[in-house]
Formats: structure tokens, sequence, C-alpha cells
């Protein structure tokens, strides 16, 4: 679609800002998203950054676009280079269609390093900032006037998110950006890039109500809107935002949300308040949540409500903290010594972890064991539009609560009486006649220890038997493409994204597929395995080095001969294109092998 003037309407597009940690790439990337947000884009943020608080190669991508996009897409449309390294390091995401921003501070490109074709913008940010304002931080806000024009964006409407942006910081760090800022539009001009013909036009239009959110946020919303009082946690990348987010809303709930000394101070604080009654969550990444087994195990055998959220990053050990993988199925589903029962739900956008957040809750109340919310680092920092939460379609469902009147109507209360479902009634501490022990010992009904054969036998029947009951209202895979395409997808986390628009692409190219969203991972519910067996061979993306998930599904059940696992473990995140190529290879040895 063009208009008169024949600047193609800015529909789609991706723009990445690169260069070294603390140069503002992501505060670049976070503008943008504001001012497409307002024209009535939604939008799509991803960070690439080190575990490190300045140097190293950092950069921020936006996607911009209209109707429903959930990821980076594969080809990047502009790319604002703040050094060298920049353009090397994304050279592979570029081609002769795309667009560079340069700061030739120290120097031009080499040659040959961009596709031929591809366009060139560049100037001296740095030295100009230098020259000009005595500090080099400025030369982001340099080159926003240049983006901003390329990408159609009005100057009075940059210089008024300059405002909104800056202005906390003083009238001094404001005024510095809003110069640097016209800084960069007097340099666009110089550039031939004039107010209003940039490469795009924007067709604005009246932005529908939407949150910029990302998934740590958005479990920590469905926590609080569930009826969630108490959260503890252990700083750690990238789970720190679901401990910032309930630090500042929560007490206004009348809530508690501190922060630990640990990971065992988090998780055995997190029990001991699920022991009053109170709805309870903690969260960490894959270092902390090994800390923690122990701890897990203890709520799953003294049938302790509580929350878990795990925010998946590359491993084992310490790894690489900000980069994604999904390589914590193993020890989310099996792990822990003896046999203990625990759910694990798996949302794969903003919006799923909001409302998977609010059933976990609900879920660990019923059934009174940890409920395990599997993120990944991509679902949990990356910022999406995100639809206003439905919260009439939510509903807080509390488990067998007993109160003073009703435990005085009981000859015994047993805190572990034996029952149809396996859940047992629970009155809170304080309750007159309601006082029960918790131990890590097996116990009898009454909490007390027991080593009785039979008693063991029927207490370890009693926990599990909870999870077949709750089964029943376990959240269910969400399917998408042809439901009669030989051809399937499995895939959880930020490969919900990448995948729909993989089966789209695919489907151009004449291949027609079909997309099955795991929203539980455990227990593996029968739809996920008749899903598979609905067809000829299904596609496991796993972003790990063992295909954690595809050998789950087969543990339980699945199909083996119709399952392929596509592994991915370097930490890059995957792109649609990526995927794209890595099943026409797969096809093509398909069709080798029935030849």
């Amino acid at each position: 679609m063009t208009s008169n003037n024949s600047q193609p309407v800015l529909e789609d597009v991706n723009v990445i800002v690169a260069g070294q940690g603390g140069d503002g790439s992501l505060t670049v990337i976070t503008m943008l998203a504001d001012l497409f947000r307002n024209a009535g884009l939604n939008v799509y943020t991803e960070r690439d950054v080190l575990s490190r608080i300045r140097g190293g190669h950092a950069a921020a991508t936006m996607r911009a676009f209209t109707g429903e996009r959930f990821c980076v897409g594969s080809h990047i449309d502009l790319l604002v280079a703040l050094d060298e390294e920049a353009v090397e390091k994304n050279a592979h995401q570029i081609n002769s269609e795309s667009i560079v921003v340069f700061d030739d501070s120290s120097g031009p490109l080499p040659e040959g390093l961009l596709p031929e074709g591809t366009r060139l913008y560049a100037a001296p940010f740095n030295r100009i900032a230098m020259r000009t304002m005595r500090r080099e931080l400025y030369k982001n806000s340099i080159a926003f006037g240049i983006v901003g024009r390329l990408l159609g964006l009005e100057d009075d409407a940059m210089r008024d998110t300059f405002t909104k942006r800056f202005q906390r910081r003083g009238q001094i760090i404001l005024d510095y950006n809003l110069e640097a800022l016209d800084l960069g539009l007097h340099l666009a001009d110089e550039m031939g890039i004039k107010h209003g013909e940039g490469i795009y036009r924007i067709e604005h239009t009246e932005p529908e109500e939407h949150l910029l959110l990302m998934g740590n946020e958005s479990v920590a919303f469905g926590f609080m809107v569930a009826g969630g009082r108490f959260f503890t946690g252990y700083p750690i990348t990238p789970s720190s935002e679901v401990l910032e987010t309930l630090q500042k809303w929560l007490p206004r709930c009348g809530g508690v949300a501190r922060q630990t000394e640990d990971e065992l101070a988090g998780i055995n604080m997190a029990i001991g308040a699920a022991l009053t009654g109170v709805r309870t969550m903690t969260a960490t990444s894959g270092p902390g949540f090994s800390l923690m087994q122990e701890g897990i195990g203890h709520a799953g055998s003294g049938e302790v409500p509580m929350v878990l959220v795990d925010c998946q990053r590359s491993g084992p050990s310490t790894g690489m903290p900000t980069k994604p993988e999904q390589s914590d199925i193993n020890i989310m589903v099996f792990g822990g010594h003896g046999d203990f029962p625990r759910i694990v739900l798996a949302p794969g956008h903003p919006d799923d972890c909001f409302y998977l957040a609010f059933d976990a809750t609900n879920l660990a109340d019923k059934y009174q064991c940890p409920v395990v919310i599997a993120m990944d680092q991509a679902l949990s920092q990356n910022i999406a539009s995100v639809k206003p939460f439905k919260l009439d379609e939510v509903k807080v469902e509390p488990g067998k609560r007993l109160t003073a009147e009703q435990v005085a109507k009981l000859e015994t209360y047993k805190r572990y009486e034996f029952s149809d479902d396996g859940v047992s009634a629970f009155a809170p501490p304080g309750t007159p006649g309601g006082m029960s022990l918790v131990t890590g010992n097996e116990h009898d009904e009454f909490g007390l220890v027991s080593t009785d054969p039979k008693n063991r036998v029927k207490m370890m029947d009693k926990r599990f038997h909870k999870i077949e009951e709750a089964k029943k209202e376990l959240p269910k895979g969400r399917q998408f493409g042809d439901p009669k395409a030989p051809i399937g997808f499995i895939g959880i986390g930020m490969m919900y994204g990448v995948i729909l628009e993989a089966v789209e692409e695919l489907e151009k190219q004449g291949i027609k597929t079909q997309y099955h969203q795991p929203r539980t991972i455990w227990p593996v519910l029968d739809d996920t395995i008749e899903f598979i067996e609905s067809c000829e061979r299904v596609y496991v993306i796993d972003l790990n080095a063992q295909g954690q998930l595809a050998r789950l599904l087969m543990h339980q059940g699945a199909n083996s001969s119709k399952i392929i696992s596509i592994c991915r473990y370097d930490g890059l995140p995957y792109r649609p294109g990526y995927l794209v190529n890595q099943i026409l290879e797969q096809e093509e040895k398909q069709e080798a092998k029935a030849q």
C-alpha cells in the first residue's frame, strides 16, 4: 500500500539500535515504541545485553506493526549502529533493502561490510555530542532525530516524547536532550531527510487502549489480581522485574513483597507465609531454582500451596544470564528428591502470562501443591502491546478453607485427612481447634511423623490423586493454523510468536502446517498427545541442547516416530525466517527418505 507521494505506509517495521552497553540503545527503542503506540500501531521490543553495567555489545530491537505479531521479524529494516562492532554483529540481519544509520566518529565503515545496495546515512554523532555538550551520552539523542525522520515521525511528537522521558530527571538534562534532538533534526535536513519526506509514511489512527508490558510484569499483576498478597524473591536476571513490580504495587493492595538475602531464604519464607493461609509466590531463574529444590520438595510433601516463577536463561551454572533458553524443563518437572506432585504451566506472550499467573495462584490454593510458571528470558523481559486484561472474566477460587464454626462442628480436625479428591480441608493458624503440624517427614492425617507402610502408601496416593483431579481444569493447549495439515508444531514460551509467523510463511510457500501451544506441560495433558497423533509428523522446537520438551512428550506416551526434535542452544533468539529455513531443510530430508 502506498500513498500518492510514493512513500510506503508503515505497517510492519523492525528497528535495531546497537552499540556499547551504556550507550542508551534501550532508551532509544523505548521512546520509539512509545511514539508508535501513540500513532496507533502495536509494538514488540527485545533486548540483547551482556551481564555487566557498562561496556560490551548491547542492542535493543523494536517491531512496530498493524494487526498482531508476537516476536521480532526476520528482517531488520533499520539498523542504528553507534559503532562499527554494531554493524559487524548485526550484518546477518540486514540486506540490500535495509537502511543503516552509522556513527562514523571513528572513521568510515570498511568496504564490503554492508550488502550491496544498502542505504547508509553516516554522521559523527559522538564527536558532535562531545563538541556541543561535552558528553558522548547525547549521541543517541542526536541519532534519534535522523531515525525519527526516516520512520516518518513528526518532529513535535519526538519533542513531546523527549519531554515525557527526561523531564523527571531535571530541567538541565531535559534541555540537553532536546538540544541534541534538534541537532539530529538539523543533520537530517542536511542529509536530505526533510520533515514529512522520510522512507515511510505513518497513517495515524486513534490508538486502541493497550498496555506496554513485559512478561514479568504481567505475571506480577496476574498474581495480585488472583489475591496473591505475599511475595519473596532475590534479584537474579531475568526474573528481577517480578520482584520490582510487586515491591511497587503489592503494598497498595495490602500485601508484602520482600527481597530476601538469597533464594534459600526466599523459598522458606514463602513456605512460612503460605502456611498462614495467604496466597504466596516467589520468582527466580535457573541457579536460584536449583537452590530452592529442597524447599519445593518440602512444599510438595507438606501440601503447601505456592506459586514459583522460573525465568529460564542459558545454563548450566551461571551460564549466560541475559540470553534466552528453555533448559530448565527437566528440573521444573522432575526436580527434587523423592516423589511429590507439582503443576507446571507455560505461557507464550505477556498477555498469556497474566492469565496463567492468575490460574496458577488459584490452582496452588485449590490443590495445595507447588505450581511452577515456566518463563524464559525473552518472554520475561521483552515488552509487547497487551490488550487491557479482562478482569470480569477471571474469578478467584478459594481452596478448602475451614472457619472456626466449621472446625467446631468436627469431631476431630485432621490437617491431612484422606478425602475423595485428595485435598484436605485447611484451617489457618489461630483457628480455635484447628491446630496442626507440618513436617518434612512422612506423616499421618494429623501431621505426626509416621513410617507405617500402609499410611505411607495412602499418603503418597492421596497427594498424587490431587493432580489427577486437577487435570480436569488445567489450562489446555491452543491450536492455530490448518487443523487438517499433516505437519504440526509444538513449542512454548518465546516460540509462540515465532511459530505463528512461521506457519503463515510456510503456507505462502504451499506448505500447510498447524501449531499446538501447550499451556500445561506437567502433567502432560491428553490434548497435546492427541495433537501429535493427529499429525503425520510434529516438529517440537526446543531452546536447549537435549530436546527436553520433545523427550518429556515421548516419556508421557507421545508417538516418538512422529516427533522431529529441533534444538537451538546458542543463546540467540529465534526468528521466523530462521525456523522456516530449518523446516524446509527437514522437509527435504523427509521427501528424500520417502523416495
